[in-house]
């Protein structure tokens, strides 16, 4: 996204305060729609003279849609696909710190364009990841993606196959469309607390989203659950025979985890529900936050 009102308008249309994202930083946003309810969770990379937002797979196509029906003929704003151009590599691991130096890297504290001896070609390194896993995540050209990946593997990364990253971010609680993120909840039910700001004035959902934490209207929240048994998403969750949510997903092992929406009057965590033949205890996972998140200092945000 770039334009000379590109900032102003992602400020407008999204959770985040992105007036104050300084560039070389990055910061979680949520798109909203017009009663607050959630379509999506992005990550905005601010550039010099342009914003990368990093959106869902399944929710790209919509929301270039959605964001080009509020880009009126005054407005200096121009929307680039480019995920035909560029692949998201996400390494996890506490070594990836050191594999990264080793090769010359200097970590940056948020995020920084360089350039690697041994690829030739501008890259963007960034520090975290979706999972909020120890790790970095790397945004490259498409035409070195295949070298990339070789040599990644040749110094012994392992590629996460999709049922295994399934299950790591259901264990650490990220939220994805079609899932936990659909327009039946809002991001403060979602637990997305921290890709919110509650000064930065208007935007799409605003006043529903600022009501429901003025007046302590969040009536459910996600929550993990450690199962005794593999049960379906959207299983009903109940206590003592009283529906109180939904199960949203769930990983398929022996001793399962899933996430799962709770009414706020029910209980949290430690709470044990039952979900179909399931017996489930509610547990805290370390994405979601349930309440006001205050940034550190260091974040621009």
């Amino acid at each position: 996204m770039n334009g000379e009102d590109h900032v102003r308008f992602l400020h407008n249309q999204t959770t985040n305060n992105i007036n104050r994202l300084k560039v070389g930083y990055h910061c979680l946003t949520v798109f909203v729609n017009s009663t607050g309810r959630t379509l999506d969770l992005a990550t905005a990379y601010k550039q010099e003279d342009s914003l990368l937002i990093h959106l869902s797979g399944q929710r790209r196509q919509f929301l270039l849609n959605w964001m080009d029906r509020y880009i009126f003929p005054m407005d200096q704003v121009s929307l680039t696909d480019l995920s035909t151009e560029y692949a998201i590599f996400q390494l996890y691991g506490v070594a990836v710190g050191d594999y990264l130096k080793n090769d010359g890297l200097t970590l940056p504290e948020a995020h920084q364009q360089l350039t690697v001896s041994w690829l030739d070609t501008p890259i963007i390194l960034a520090a975290g990841n979706v999972l909020d896993l120890p790790g970095f995540t790397l945004i490259v050209p498409q035409a070195i993606r295949s070298q990339l990946q070789q040599k990644l593997i040749q110094d012994q990364f392992t590629a996460i196959a999709p049922e295994t990253w399934e299950k790591w971010r259901i264990y650490q609680g990220r939220p994805v469309p079609d899932h936990e993120l659909t327009e039946d909840y809002n991001p403060l039910e979602a637990g997305l607390w921290r890709a919110i700001s509650f000064d930065k004035g208007c935007y799409i959902g605003q006043e529903t989203i600022a009501r429901l934490n003025t007046y302590q209207g969040v009536k459910q929240r996600l929550w993990g659950l450690q199962l005794d048994r593999v049960v379906n998403p959207n299983t009903p969750i109940t206590l003592e025979g009283e529906k109180i949510g939904l199960l949203t997903s769930v990983t398929e092992e022996e001793k399962p985890w899933g996430l799962g929406y709770i009414r706020t009057k029910a209980g949290g965590e430690n709470l044990t529900v039952q979900i179909g033949e399931a017996t489930g205890q509610v547990v805290a996972v370390p994405f979601l936050r349930h309440e006001y998140y205050q940034p550190q200092a260091s974040n621009p945000v």
